[in-house]
């Protein structure tokens, strides 16, 4: 056998081996964890004092790692901060980091834990993952040394980043990201250089990862998707909800449709801070999902997924740009959704056809309600503009929603309850942008799986009549190249005024960590 002839043969017996193992579909899990916080986040703690800490919620982390892997997950998911908490200082956070190196230095820590140095956490999540045989992300944090004649090198000599690993099932580590988009508040970590672009593949798929606030960026979340064609994303977060458009749910559910990706997302359970709200989300629609503002307890989450999940593209504004817009007799009023001005019109009729716009954005819906109630008021508004608070980044929304109160004035105010269904409704838009995410939200922040679908021309239309009453049908919409920032990140300074507005207001504390 000549060496062309062997090098042949080999490469096809790789592919081979790796076409009988990879799997059509497979089980994922994730876990909305009941983190333990410090007590005083803002004291500095002796290494010891920080790492007896930090394995309590391991302990608990353990234990829904290992249910997982007995009802046969093949990955689980934990939460962002979900080791350590939140609310640190840069100073107090520091007995909590390690030195996490780059994957590709082929190392297993439940095997070899001092190879770079004394890193613990990491030999434990290490651990974890090889005697349970499951794929196990975690997030935990980063500190790199660094020069003080670098530019960009903080005061104190270091960088200290929100970091994702994935431990494979034999204990490796497969993957690093340190989080790129850091919300406000979380002044502790440095953000990279540049958008870290972070995949894996597996037997069952090419995963991708990223962190809480991200989502709402280009990079790296939209980057995974449409460059490096991830199959999968793997999604630790912290994230307070925000109705009526971004709960943790509604959100996450609707990205995972609007990119066509599987989306595992596990968040942090903190009712008194509004934190809820876990899933295991197809392109088609959810496989599982978990609100919970009641009860204290985590909750282990676990469903069955495509490895290669299949999805229809979409021309947004199609339809919308199609038609003429419904003649409307009502007046347009304004309403605030989370600090920004929509255009609203009233839904005065149990069933009609409506057009409102805002700017180059022109919102169409038809629909039925099963009745017209004197004591709730729905409304059709339209977003065209830059959201400015907790965050800066371009939006076009289209969106249906029940109104706080019968006076026009609340409409756009969060509220978590209805008693009014639909029979139908189809809603589209002029949007001028392919990233669009589809959100139907029911009462007490339900979804509605196999409720509703998107067309190929851009309709959110529904397939049935609601099986509970509707909060909102929304079309939500990204315009990146409009966020006026560099690199995607907010800028906050100049909207201190507003910021301080949310942060005393309960209900929006904050959105996401």
């Amino acid at each position: 056998m000549t060496t062309t002839q062997f090098l042949a043969y080999a490469a096809i017996s790789v592919f081979c081996v790796l076409k009988v193992n990879s799997l059509d579909t497979f089980i994922a899990a994730v876990y909305e964890h009941a983190v333990r916080l410090p007590d005083e986040p803002l004291t500095l703690v002796s290494p010891e004092e920080a790492l007896a800490f930090m394995n309590r919620n391991i302990d608990v982390l353990e234990g829904a790692i290992t249910l997982a892997a007995n009802q046969g997950a093949h990955i689980i998911v934990t939460p962002e901060d979900g080791i350590y908490g939140y609310n640190f200082s840069r100073e107090s956070i520091y007995p909590y980091l390690e030195d996490i190196p780059d994957p590709q230095v082929n190392w297993i820590p439940c095997n070899n834990p001092n190879r770079f140095g004394y890193n613990p956490v990491q030999e434990r999540l290490s651990c974890l993952a090889k005697n349970n045989s499951i794929y196990v992300v975690a997030n935990i944090g980063d500190k790199k040394s660094c020069n003080a004649s670098e530019p960009q090198c903080p005061a104190d000599g270091r960088y200290q980043y929100n970091t994702n690993v994935v431990f494979d099932s034999q204990g490796k580590l497969v993957a690093r990201y340190h989080k790129q988009n850091l919300f406000m508040g979380e002044d502790q970590f440095n953000a990279p250089k540049e958008p870290e672009m972070v995949t894996f593949n597996t037997t069952f798929g090419k995963f991708g990862i990223f962190t809480c606030f991200d989502i709402l960026f280009h990079d790296p979340a939209v980057a995974l998707v449409k460059d490096l064609h991830v199959d999968t994303i793997l999604f630790p977060t912290a994230w307070m909800n925000v109705l009526p458009h971004l709960s943790a749910v509604e959100f996450h559910s609707a990205w995972a449709m609007g990119m066509g990706v599987n989306f595992l997302a596990s968040n942090l359970h903190n009712p008194s801070n509004r934190m809820t709200g876990s899933g295991i989300y197809a392109p088609d629609f959810p496989r599982a999902f978990h609100y919970d503002m009641k009860t204290p307890e985590g909750k282990l989450i676990i469903s069955t997924l495509d490895s290669h999940p299949s999805h229809s593209i979409v021309n947004w504004s199609s339809y919308a740009s199609s038609i003429h817009a419904f003649p409307t007799g009502n007046q347009e009023f304004k309403g605030t959704v989370f600090f920004d001005e929509f255009t609203f019109v009233e839904l005065t009729e149990i069933a009609g056809n409506y057009t409102v716009c805002q700017k180059e954005l022109c919102c169409h819906l038809s629909y039925e309600m099963s009745e017209k109630r004197s004591d709730e008021v729905y409304a059709l508004g339209a977003f065209d503009g830059l959201h400015v608070v907790e965050g800066r980044y371009y939006l076009q929304i289209c969106t249906l929603l029940k109104c706080e109160t019968t006076d026009l004035h609340t409409c756009g105010g969060s509220v978590d309850t209805a008693s009014t269904r639909f029979e139908s409704f189809s809603l589209s838009g002029t949007f001028g942008t392919q990233y669009v995410f589809p959100e139907v939200l029911l009462s007490d922040v339900q979804l509605a799986p196999k409720e509703f679908q998107v067309s190929s021309d851009g309709r959110l239309f529904s397939l049935k009549p609601t099986s509970g009453p509707l909060l909102t049908v929304t079309l939500f919409g990204r315009v990146y190249e409009k966020d006026l920032a560099s690199n995607g990140s907010p800028d906050l300074s100049t909207y201190s005024v507003k910021i301080m507005l949310v942060v005393i207001t309960p209900i929006v504390f904050s959105l996401y960590r």
